[in-house]
């Protein structure tokens, strides 16, 4: 565990209603390697904002949350997300917060959960039964997920790059996205109130989800993306039925800093929406 916290995260985990820790892993990284460093580099940010948030009149300061520090740092995939299902059940019935690190986190977190549904905020499918002989994989990890929910329950946003096995393995199951062509067109809230939900609700952002014009620093960067501001009206939307949070790729050595003060912003925002309904 590391001694730098994510600014105002002041409550005991005891009296908190949201706990923090960081994944810093990236050993299944593709194309850039470097978002091991992103929990600590996100954290550093996070002390850049105000604590009230004008656009929810919320106050951070109010909302009780804990930053337990970051898991230890694996080599194997394997033995990271069954790290993460341990932290996780040990922070349940809290809301976890995760912060990688890749995106095979999620399927370490989602292990812990009953009757949710998943969404991803992600440029890519993540629907590959393999790579590079690795099932868990960040580029499997909705394939992963799936498997743990149920198809019918897994939700991808902003997509605009797969295989094309990728493509017929989603249409043969039934997984459910929707481009980032398609929320451009329709607007995020509507692209959002279409899907079929269940009351619970895990959220996984993939920073690459974002267009790379707003957030350069990322394992897989792919044009055409959503805006901060997508991202934003989606937790908006969806916070009263939130249950837990990760943001994933954030690859600091790749941009000024840019795409972890997003991510801290973002889990601020998280915090302040789904707050709302925890104090």
């Amino acid at each position: 565990m590391n001694s730098l916290k994510f600014a105002d995260a002041n409550s005991s985990f005891n009296d908190a209603k949201f706990v923090i820790f960081g994944v810093p892993f990236d050993s299944t990284s593709s194309f850039r390697s470097g978002s091991r460093f992103a929990p600590n580099r996100i954290r550093e940010a996070s002390y850049n904002f105000e604590t009230y948030l004008m656009e929810q009149d919320v106050d951070l300061i109010d909302i009780p949350f804990h930053d337990a520090g970051n898991l230890d740092e694996y080599g194997n995939v394997d033995e990271m997300t069954g790290a993460v299902e341990d932290a996780v059940k040990k922070i349940l019935p809290k809301f976890p917060i995760l912060i990688g690190g890749e995106h095979s986190l999620t399927i370490g977190a989602v292990k812990t959960l009953k009757n949710v549904s998943v969404v991803f905020i992600d440029a890519h499918l993540d629907f590959r039964e393999e790579y590079l002989g690795i099932k868990n994989s960040h580029a499997c990890v909705s394939r992963r997920v799936s498997e743990i929910v149920g198809i019918e329950n897994v939700f991808s946003i902003g997509v605009r790059s797969f295989s094309r096995e990728e493509k017929n393995d989603a249409e043969k199951l039934g997984l459910k996205y929707v481009s980032s062509f398609d929320v451009k067109e329709k607007g995020i809230e509507k692209s959002i109130r279409n899907l079929n939900l269940k009351k619970k609700i895990y959220l996984s952002l993939d920073m690459d989800g974002v267009d790379p014009a707003f957030a350069p620093g990322v394992g897989n960067p792919e044009p055409f993306g959503l805006t901060p501001l997508d991202v934003v009206k989606c937790i908006k939307i969806l916070s009263d039925r939130l249950v837990g949070f990760d943001v994933a790729e954030v690859c600091p050595p790749y941009d000024n800093g840019n795409t972890s003060l997003l991510g801290a912003r973002i889990i601020r925002d998280l915090i302040g929406c789904a707050g709302k309904y925890r104090i």
